[in-house]
């Protein structure tokens, strides 16, 4: 198994730890922040996995690059499509929602 791990500025004083994994089956990532203990994901993981060193302030940033190589093809990677395809989608119904509305507002004071 390798490790990775980094320490990033968030927004609270002291660095977060993100951690990344990878054995045989893929990798995992992990970080202290809150969004990271409550297992949601959160911009840290995702932003080195997106090759970004902003915010990294560990010594080993050039290993920003090793895990985001980590990323096409796996199963994350896969997921983030999905939740980008969702996002898209979830944009359109609220523009359907609001051109909606304003058609219902529009025929409220359409004179009799």
């Amino acid at each position: 198994m390798e490790i990775i791990a980094f320490q990033v500025q968030g927004s609270a004083e002291e660095p977060y730890l993100v951690t990344f994994s990878r054995g045989l089956s893929g990798f995992t990532a992990a970080c202290s922040c809150p969004a990271g203990q409550s297992r949601q994901s959160c911009k840290h993981r995702l932003g080195i996995l997106d090759g970004s060193s902003k915010g990294v302030v560990s010594s080993n940033i050039e290993q920003v690059a090793v895990v985001a190589a980590w990323l096409p093809g796996s199963r994350v990677a896969e997921a983030r499509q999905l939740l980008a395809a969702a996002e898209a989608e979830l944009e359109r119904a609220k523009k359907g929602v609001s051109s909606a509305k304003s058609a219902l507002a529009a025929a409220l004071h359409v004179a009799p």
